[in-house]
């Protein structure tokens, strides 16, 4: 049974070459490493950022990001899953859902009353994914880079 096998653990720093290497391949480029170490370290003294790590017999196989803040539009706190990622071999497992299921414990932990996420309108699998865990497809994001 693989939940005897499954960890999730709050990262620390020393996760930083686990998570930079998750992030690029969930991205499919190399990011800047010293813009990645700046951001990851910045977030991990948050209070309201969360980043976790999944492990399967001790290794690390996946990780998972929030974000919780007050939104007027809400008038309420909203977690936001930012990143998430398990590695292919790893999939349909449920340690994706053993990921979401702790990020909304540490959602609910900071007083949020629901949780959003966005994904790149090509992973039509993490789409169907977050649909089968709850959530419901009710927006659409626009980007604009400068």
């Amino acid at each position: 049974m693989i939940s005897s096998k499954l960890h999730i653990r709050t990262a620390t720093d020393k996760d930083e070459e686990i998570i930079y290497n998750m992030i690029c391949h969930l991205e499919n480029k190399i990011l800047s490493r010293e813009s990645f170490n700046f951001v990851f370290r910045h977030n991990l003294a948050q209070p309201h950022i969360c980043y976790l790590i999944a492990e399967f017999d001790q290794e690390p196989v996946g990780m998972g990001s929030c974000h919780v803040q007050p939104l007027l539009h809400h008038v309420c706190m909203v977690a936001e899953i930012q990143e998430m990622f398990v590695k292919e071999e790893y999939r349909s497992k449920e340690i994706g859902k053993a990921l979401v299921e702790a990020l909304v414990f540490f959602a609910k932990s900071k007083s949020a009353l629901q949780i959003e996420v966005t994904s790149n309108n090509v992973r039509e699998n993490a789409h169907r994914f977050y649909q089968k865990e709850g959530f419901k497809k009710s927006h659409v994001k626009l980007v604009r880079y400068f």
